[in-house]
């Protein structure tokens, strides 16, 4: 089942998006990567609605009365939580949905990728069986698995680019940088920078551009390629929106009222 509804389909896609680029997997990566975005685009705009309409909340007057009366019993303080939520409308995962669609996507983008770059006569077999019939498959295997330093197969620290003695990660660097300022940019201020929610968001602006650097670190740069642009297109859309929060990079700049 995973096989035919995810590893499939993106194997396909990306074998036809290589032969129309002249065989550059790299390219084919980047191309796939921005429709992924775009497919998605409903599911951000979602997202954006949610941490609004939360934001909103948790500077109602009501929401704010709540807690004062609630203050000693969370358990009430929950429920009341709950019912404002369900009278405003509000998803309380609705900002987490698309993170959720992205894992499946990332999972399923990097075995496309190692299969897609098969070397020995088994793997090439394995990944001859999930090309659909209409794919000319003869005059594109094997992949060509080089981009500008990189080679997508396999993980940057297997090379990286040698300054001197020292073998530096770029790419891996690259998507720890736009992963934090994308978490930044993209986060509404919160309406008390010291409850536990914004707390929460705080460490998860910190942890997650160390997790993806890891990743891109120790998976193939091929899915590295994927997190660096898929932060780039992220941080294009949010600012095609106006959704951009500088005030969480620059404090003395005033947030976004759009």
């Amino acid at each position: 089942m995973w096989d035919t509804l995810i590893i499939q389909p993106m194997i396909n896609l990306l074998l036809w998006i290589y032969s129309v680029v002249g065989q550059n997997f790299g390219l084919a990566i980047i191309i796939f990567t921005v429709l992924i975005r775009l497919l998605t685009h409903p599911l951000t705009v979602q997202q954006m609605k949610s941490a609004k309409a939360m934001q909103d909340m948790q500077q109602s007057k009501k929401w704010l009365e709540i807690q004062k009366k609630y203050k000693d019993n969370k358990e009430a303080l929950a429920q009341e939580q709950m019912k404002l939520y369900q009278e405003l409308g509000i998803n309380p995962f609705g900002s987490c949905l698309p993170l959720v669609i992205q894992f499946p996507i990332i999972i399923g983008l990097y075995q496309a990728v190692t299969r897609a770059l098969a070397v020995t006569p088994l793997q090439l077999l394995d990944f001859s069986s999930h090309i659909y019939p209409w794919i000319n498959a003869s005059n594109l295997i094997p992949l060509n698995s080089k981009f500008l330093w990189l080679n997508l197969s396999l993980p940057e620290q297997s090379y990286g680019v040698m300054i001197g003695s020292i073998g530096l990660p770029i790419i891996t660097i690259l998507v720890v940088v736009t992963t934090f300022f994308q978490s930044k940019l993209m986060t509404p201020p919160p309406a008390n920078p010291n409850d536990q929610s914004a707390q929460m968001t705080k460490m998860m602006n910190l942890y997650m551009p160390l997790l993806m650097g890891w990743m891109s670190y120790t998976l193939s740069s091929g899915l590295a390629l994927y997190f660096l642009v898929s932060n780039l297109v992220g941080v294009i859309q949010y600012a095609a929106m106006g959704r951009l929060n500088w005030s969480n990079l620059f404090p003395g700049r005033k947030p976004t009222t759009k």
